[in-house]
């Protein structure tokens, strides 16, 4: 789902105080459902097979293990609950003997995640209290939950899950959620000790405000019931009756069956058919679906589900549509009375996707869910008979032709999302479904199968650089162990699990890479035996778009002089990145201070493939200095790039220039309105853009979108992740004043103007298509509002001199070995949160730093020689996951990117460390409260010395060991809250 918008969302409605946020556990197993003898076992596509045989037996031995003696009893009485109030129970059923995920589980079991009533002709699905009611009623397993319902606790979740995401294992996951959560309810089963460390996710989604209170009102009147069965023999369990019946499949499930006992399953008709029929001839005809359709409606609830079948082939979504004689209404039927069960089952997550969008649209139409089934009676009746129909399932006649607000159309009530955790996917995902790829296609397509997913799942690059290096063992590993023949993926775990063993016990980092193995359940000899491979929990065949395998990424702290240098430009034209490549080429003592050739290629003169060419002369020239003069706006570009440095032996720089940026884009509006305002000022520009062409505004927007989605941290932590430096050109005079309206506002415009047009014609030139008259309009309005900031512009812009003298310190910085690598590598793209922080911009820092050396001589005299104008990024810690805690850092979620006030109270530097004293202040009338004992801004540390040593500079002052300057006033700048 649309993740980080459902997630805002969440929290906006959670602080409204409309809703709160629930979030349940989401075990490793397979959907089972269960509706009664009568009503029939489901699992997720199908009913009737081995899958249902040990979710109906391990249901069975959970009532034996809760009732003791009178399990017999009350099985019969839960069953005719069920089918009396047609209701079904969707559970999780997690075992060893159906095949591997994640974990091989100690304990085979369910745990009930939802109960559904259709009694009223309308399904109701109980909330969380309710079902928590109900299991302990039955004295039935139930998940873990928790509830957030406050803006703090709601936005504390999504920070911890962050921040555990790549990490997290069962224990360390609910210890947290415990400690953020408003309210916490524990499992019926243990999950460490029920099924293991690894933890597949969990499911978050939006429930009643009144649920916090209506959960504890239901903790005190039903409490956790007894087990009155543990102690009994019940018998053998599940893997001994599989391990003692290996001869097929059909041998299995009877002998299950068998010891269910007659009250949950006195016969054995979906699964070997009956006297007259056998299950191979279940399987109805296909004009099923079609009689289905046509047929008039006796209850409200088959209209709908009419609906919901029409609508899907209406739209061909991708979905089946199964149906077969229901073998339990057998004595019933005749020429004119039909009964079938129909399976629906949804191919693709797309058709949930599409279908959602006709939900929003069609007020009252009912939802899709995955494991969807249908009891049909097609029968012949009178008026009579349809109304008695109606009457027996407690809704008039009239009631199929009523209108009604239905719930389930509101979009917010369906707002879910599911969070997987890295140490599962890699398991479940990476080594087992790469299974086949790697033994029919080789380790070069496994490795791209590999890449691939981790780029689609947004897996942090440092995590992907330690997957990598562990997955090409385990590859030639695994080859080397079973030759030519496939690792079945139903036992892979009896090879992956020693070796994940082995390998985490290497180092600590190895060990929380994989997060949890040995003691390894073996299950080849108790194995259920499934017939055809089929493999219930539908993700053992994953989407394969397999992506060219990505070069090693290697971070480089010289440039040695017999290697080259591409220096490149992540930019936008008017970036004056041209301008800058002049000057490179006659940089007085070289480019790099040494004599090394200094080549420029300007993409604006080049004919065809402008990388293919810069490509060409990197091997004609392996030793030189290359000035790629075109931008270089996405990954692919940047893809080309590393595989010359690979393929040449050089090292890439990116220039980029600065720019604060927003929070889906790395460049600002102010910098973008300077980049068209330049543009507009060329004449006879060799590429065709400048004030001459009509379509300049547009073409400077298509550039402005193509880093659309990236957050100015997120795009220069990937350059610096891929290239190990980056060098930035400033742009904007920190000490300027704000955007004219009348600019912020014709940009506004355009954005929008551009979002409209791209929406209906893609890629077409703004002067053909619909909008062609409007961005007439709009470009001679930029042109006219622009050219009346002309003053406004010039005076906001870094002298040219300035910018080249600093972009050229960098890159001879870089080639020498001095630069340090800020340590954007923590910030997460889009996997685990490290720390939380202020995030200060750097160009007021250095502003501040350069008034205190003209007033101070001994502050000049200090900062003479630490080349501070080279600072990449200036932060205040808040809280850091390994020294507070993961709670302490996720709290600041309920901040994220606001700004906050912050004093800057002294200046203290020794030899070896300098750093700002600072004090935050408040947001929305709270107090930012950092949790390090001495809140500071680190601004240089001298080789060797880690950062977080600038923490004893006011012990170093105190033994006098350091320097103290401080400042009266305090000198106030604002910064953001950001994780990273």
């Amino acid at each position: 789902m649309g993740c980080c918008y459902t997630r805002s969302r969440m929290i906006e409605l959670v602080s409204k105080g409309l809703v709160t946020l629930e979030v349940s556990l989401k075990h490793s197993g397979s959907l089972f459902m269960y509706a009664g003898h009568e009503g029939g076992a489901y699992a997720k596509n199908s009913f009737g097979n081995i899958y249902t045989a040990v979710g109906v037996f391990v249901l069975g031995r959970m009532f034996r293990e809760a009732w003791g003696t009178e399990a017999s009893k009350k099985q019969a009485e839960f069953n005719n609950f069920l089918e009396r109030n047609h209701m079904c129970i969707s559970m999780e059923l997690v075992t060893a003997v159906l095949g591997d995920h994640g974990q091989r589980p100690h304990e085979d079991y369910v745990v009930v995640t939802a109960v559904t009533e259709l009694g009223n002709g309308k399904p109701k699905f109980y909330s969380t209290p309710e079902i928590i009611a109900f299991c302990r009623k039955w004295r039935l397993p139930t998940n873990y939950v928790w509830l957030f319902s406050t803006r703090k606790s709601a936005s504390s979740f999504f920070a911890a899950f962050d921040a555990l995401c790549e990490e997290g294992t069962a224990t360390l996951v609910c210890k947290t959620l415990d400690e953020i959560a408003d309210v916490s309810v524990p499992g019926s089963k243990d999950h460490v000790k029920a099924q293991g460390e690894i933890l597949e996710g969990l499911v978050a989604r939006l429930v009643s405000h009144e649920s916090s209170n209506h959960i504890e009102k239901i903790l005190k009147e039903y409490p956790p019931p007894p087990a009155d069965g543990v102690a009994l023999d019940l018998g053998p369990s599940l893997r001994e009756i599989c391990a003692a019946n290996r001869s097929d499949e059909k041998q299995q499930m009877k002998a299950l069956l068998e010891r269910v006992g007659s009250s949950f399953c006195p016969d054995y008709t979906d699964w070997f058919g009956t006297d007259t029929a056998d299950i191979h001839s279940r399987n109805a005809d296909r004009s099923v679906l079609s009689k289905f359709l046509q047929a008039n409606p006796a209850d409200y609830s088959t209209k709908k589900l009419q609906e919901i079948v029409r609508l899907m082939r209406e739209k061909r979504l991708p979905a089946a549509f199964k149906c077969y004689h229901n073998f339990h209404k057998v004595d019933a039927i005749s020429n004119d009375d039909l009964f079938y069960k129909m399976v629906i089952h949804v191919h693709s997550d797309s058709a949930f996707r599409r279908y959602q969008k006709e939900m929003r649209q069609k007020q009252g139409l009912w939802p899709l869910y995955r494991g969807f089934f249908v009891d049909i009676n097609l029968f012949k009746a009178d008026k009579d008979k349809v109304a008695e129909i109606s009457k027996n399932n407690g809704i008039k006649e009239s009631s199929s032709t009523c209108t009604e607000k239905d719930d389930f159309a509101d979009e917010d009530a369906n707002l879910m999302v599911k969070l997987k955790f890295l140490t599962y996917k890699l398991r479940t995902f990476l080594i087992r479904n790469g299974l086949s790829v790697l033994f029919k296609e080789g380790p070069g397509a496994y490795k791209a199968y590999y890449l691939r997913q981790m780029k689609l799942w947004g897996t942090s690059l440092g995590k992907q650089r330690e997957l990598s290096k562990m997955l090409d063992e385990w590859a030639v590993y695994i080859r080397r162990k079973c030759g030519n023949k496939q690792l079945s993926s139903s036992i892979y775990l009896s090879e992956a699990e020693p070796f994940l063993e082995q390998f985490a016990k290497r180092s600590p980092q190895n060990q929380a890479l994989i997060g949890s193995a040995g003691s390894l359940v073996r299950t080849e000899d108790f194995l259920a035996i499934v017939e055809g491979g089929h493999d219930e929990e539908g993700d053992l065949v994953s989407e394969r778009d397999l992506a060219p395998s990505e070069p090693n990424i290697s971070v480089k702290d010289t440039v040695p002089k017999d290697e080259g240098m591409i220096v490149f430009f992540p930019g936008i034209p008017g970036c004056a990145k041209s301008a800058l490549c002049k000057e490179l080429l006659n940089a007085q003592g070289g480019l790099l201070g040494d004599d090394r050739p200094v080549h420029s290629l300007m993409g604006d003169l080049i004919k065809g493939k402008y990388w293919q060419k810069v490509a060409e002369e990197r091997r004609k020239k392996p030793k030189s200095i290359m000035l790629a003069d075109k931008n270089a706006p996405n990954e692919e570009v940047w893809r080309q790039i590393e595989d010359m440095c690979n393929r040449t032996r050089a090292s890439a720089v990116p220039v980029v220039p600065e720019s604060e940026g927003t929070d889906s884009n790395p460049f600002s509006l102010d910098a973008l309105s300077v980049f068209i305002f330049r543009v507009l000022q060329r004449v006879n520009h060799p590429g065709n853009l400048d004030k001459a062409s009509p379509n300049a505004g547009y073409v400077l927007l298509m550039f402005y979108h193509l880093y659309d989605g990236k957050s100015r941290g997120e795009f220069e932590g990937e350059l610096i992740e891929r290239f190990g430096s980056l060098v930035k050109m400033p742009l904007l005079k920190s000490d300027r004043n704000p955007l004219p309206e009348a600019v912020q506002c014709i940009l506004e415009e355009g954005i929008d103007l551009y979002k409209l047009h791209t929406k209906r014609h893609g890629r077409l030139e703004s002067t053909k298509g619909t909008y062609a008259k409007e961005w007439m309009k709009w470009e001679k309005q930029l042109r006219d509002i622009l050219s009346g900031n002309a003053d406004y512009f010039n005076s906001i812009q870094v002298p040219f001199e300035l910018a080249v003298k600093q972009v050229l310190e960098q890159l001879r910085n870089i080639a020498k070995g001095d630069y340090t690598a800020p340590d954007t590598a923590e910030k997460r793209k889009f996997g685990t949160i490290v720390f939380a922080a202020l995030s200060l911009p750097v160009i007021e820092i250095q502003g501040v730093l350069n008034n205190l050396a003209k007033n101070n001589p001994k502050i000049d005299t200090f900062l003479k020689d630490k080349h501070l104008e080279n600072l990449n990024r200036a932060h205040l810690t808040l809280a850091h996951k390994r020294s507070h805690g993961i709670k302490a850092v996720a709290d600041y979620g309920l901040w994220l990117h606001k700004m906050v006030p912050v004093e800057l109270t002294a200046l203290l530097f020794s030899d070896k460390m300098a750093a700002f004293e600072a004090c935050p202040g408040s947001v929305e009338g709270e107090k930012i409260v950092p949790k390090n004992t001495w809140p500071h801004v680190t601004l240089w540390t001298s080789k060797g010395v880690v950062a977080k040593e600038a923490n004893m500079l006011p012990q170093l002052f105190a033994e006098g060991k350091a320097n103290r300057i401080d400042f009266n006033p305090p000198i106030s700048i604002s910064g953001t809250v950001e994780f990273y």
